[in-house]
């Protein structure tokens, strides 16, 4: 059950994987993301009841309390995180027009799906890509696109999620994208 997601970014492999344990552990959950990412740093993304998200989290937490870069519990979460996280998302430039792309960057992996879910659930938007951490530093950034409105819309939540814990990078709107600037994802 995909009901809401959590994630524990940590500074140190080693409490990566104990951390892991921890949460796989302590609830139902499903291990929907796991490794390390860039600066030698590690992340854990879990999956499961709002409940058994939450312990896990607590769990992990308690685990490793001095490696923790950041974590997250989102319920309820909205189900195009998922697709967008996995990188499966389709989008067809030549049936769909595309007013818009909308960029949020941050400067953790964790807050990035805090800031996608935020987007989704403010806009009509289409969050095709959120990616953390790899080949970037140990920052994150999510895609979107949609109408130049709903872009604005989802950029500004998202940004605003993520400038509250001071993790802003930069959140840009661009009107009107060539049809190329998809060309990565089509």
């Amino acid at each position: 059950m995909r009901e809401a997601i959590g994630m524990i970014e940590l500074t140190s492999i080693g409490f990566g994987y104990a951390v892991q344990d921890a949460m796989l552990k302590a609830a139902n959950v499903q291990l929907v993301l796991g490794r390390t990412i860039c600066s030698g740093k590690y992340i854990n993304v879990v999956t499961g009841s709002v409940a058994d998200v939450q312990a896990s989290v607590n769990a992990g937490l308690d685990a490793a309390p001095d490696g923790v870069i950041d974590h997250i519990v989102i319920p309820n979460v909205h189900p195009n995180v998922f697709p967008a996280l996995g990188q499966s998302v389709q989008l067809n430039v030549g049936e769909h027009k595309f007013d818009a792309v909308g960029i949020v960057e941050t400067y953790s992996a964790a807050s990035v799906l805090a800031a996608a879910d935020a987007a989704a659930k403010a806009a009509g938007i289409t969050l095709f890509r959120i990616h953390v951490a790899m080949a970037i530093g140990g920052k994150g950034f999510m895609l979107m696109t949609g109408s130049v409105s709903d872009c604005r819309t989802g950029v500004n939540v998202a940004a605003e999620v993520v400038r509250e814990k001071g993790l802003l990078v930069s959140a840009v709107v661009i009107p009107g994208p060539s049809k190329e600037l998809y060309a990565e994802y089509i």
